[in-house]
């Protein structure tokens, strides 16, 4: 399961983010490798007008499917998909989710701003699209156990980190793997491998363990 953002971004970019920005070739060169695989599954955080200019054209080229998740206080904004770009997605087959409200990270916000990302995010977005959006990508990765508890009550129903690894098709909480902007095939290879070391699946398990149970 992977994230990614696509070629150069038309807005501010957030701290670090930089690092997960791909080339169209590098773009590509995924979508070729993961298409046809059953394993595989694509998500798109943040709502970058490229998700609609670059990414969907070529995801209908390769019969592929996806999951963008957007900002819903950022909708319109430069740079960002607007409501038509929403539609576009909708009517290709996309499946849409939150990524909250503005980008918060969700383990420093108080009670009212958890409404507003948690909340008032997946209300706003299951109006614009006429079907309920319960799924969530978590911003940044940054996650405790007050974070998945309020989403539980929040409704959602299924939850979208950035732990990286692969992920059960069933679990609640599904790891995802960013691209990065260094990537070539060999790490796409890599990250597609369906016989992970007994080790890094430890090590990847007992991260996720902590991150949930944290303070």
């Amino acid at each position: 399961m992977s994230e990614a953002c696509v070629v150069t971004p038309k807005r501010q970019l957030d701290r670090g983010e930089d690092q997960t920005w791909v080339s169209t070739a590098q773009f590509e060169q995924m979508l070729d490798a993961v298409a046809g695989r059953s394993d595989a599954h694509l998500t798109f955080d943040d709502g970058n007008a490229s998700d609609v200019e670059i990414a969907l054209p070529r995801l209908l080229e390769r019969g592929l499917t996806a999951e963008f998740f957007l900002l819903a206080g950022e909708l319109g904004a430069p740079g960002r998909v607007d409501q038509a770009g929403v539609q576009e997605l909708q009517g290709a087959g996309m499946t849409i989710g939150s990524h909250g409200w503005s980008h918060r990270d969700w383990r420093r916000i108080d009670d009212m701003q958890a409404r507003e990302e948690m909340e008032v995010a997946l209300r706003t977005l299951t109006a614009l699209t006429g079907s309920p959006v319960v799924r969530v990508a978590i911003p940044f990765g940054s996650y405790d156990r007050h974070v998945l508890r309020r989403l539980r009550n929040a409704g959602v129903s299924r939850v979208y980190t950035s732990d990286g690894g692969r992920a059960r098709p069933d679990a609640w909480i599904q790891a995802r793997t960013s691209l990065r902007h260094d990537m070539d095939a060999a790490w796409t290879a890599r990250v597609l491998d369906p016989d992970p070391s007994l080790i890094r699946q430890a090590r990847d398990n007992t991260a996720r363990a902590a991150k949930r149970w944290r303070g």
